[in-house]
């Protein structure tokens, strides 16, 4: 089972990685002012996850494939790594949509 881990940044912000149940991190969000803004951007992903329209399959300069998750105002809410084929994008999009509905919150900054 999936799980968001909250960790705060060098520069005091919050922010969460969705990790797989092997324990790859599989989406990354943006740096959050406070932990609360980081929660909503979780609930976010959980709530957008399910939606293919929600993800843009992109290609990295270096033609890396990698695709972010937009919420419904079209706002990035989550990053993925860098693949090394359109495959293993779709894998990743798919490991998203299956870990992040029911995934639990581990806070590690309390």
């Amino acid at each position: 089972m999936g799980k968001f881990v909250i960790t705060t940044r060098a520069n005091g912000e919050f922010q969460f990685n969705l990790k797989a149940g092997n324990g790859q991190t599989i989406l990354t969000s943006e740096g959050y002012s406070t932990k609360a803004a980081c929660n909503n951007g979780i609930e976010s992903v959980k709530k957008n996850a399910a939606d293919d329209d929600r993800y843009d399959r992109l290609e990295s300069k270096s033609g890396k494939p990698y695709f972010n998750l937009k919420a419904g105002n079209g706002q990035i809410i989550g990053s993925s790594e860098m693949y090394e084929s359109t495959a293993a994008r779709e894998n990743g999009i798919e490991s998203v949509k299956k870990n992040a509905p029911d995934a639990e919150t581990d806070d590690q900054t309390a």
